[in-house]
């Protein structure tokens, strides 16, 4: 396993502490570049930008996970409510939670799985795509 970078108090906060960003307050919430985004804590691969889209949640917003694999779930009842977390299954980064009301149909047409996985900027990297 790849060696956790230091956070800073706020990532740790929500990645470690499975806290949570205010809406409308991250980085990548209204980002367009084209690339794909990786855990903060250990560089895993989790999101591709083509599986962004926005939902209007004020949190980036994904249909699915680059590869099945690279999240893991988990009932999460605090707050006063039942949800389902969601976390990088290489270090356990808490990254935000996965709800059932996404698109069926992404803006270009392509199908797409109605989950909404709203993750908290905070606990991404993004690699930019290079173009050929």
């Amino acid at each position: 396993m790849k060696q956790e970078k230091k956070l800073t108090p706020e990532e740790r906060d929500v990645i470690r502490n499975k806290g949570t960003e205010a809406p409308f307050s991250g980085i990548y919430n209204d980002f367009k570049e084209k690339g794909v985004y990786h855990c903060k804590a250990c560089g895993q691969k989790l999101f591709s930008s083509d599986e962004k889209y926005d939902s209007g949640s004020g949190w980036p917003s994904f249909v699915d996970p680059m590869k099945s694999d690279a999240v893991t779930t988990a009932i999460d009842e605090s707050m006063g409510m039942r949800r389902i977390e969601i976390a990088c299954s290489r270090c356990g980064a808490h990254l935000g939670h996965v709800f059932d009301d996404g698109p069926t149909q992404m803006p270009d047409g392509r199908p797409a799985s109605g989950k909404r996985y709203c993750v908290n900027s905070i606990a991404l990297d993004f690699e930019k795509k290079e173009r050929p």
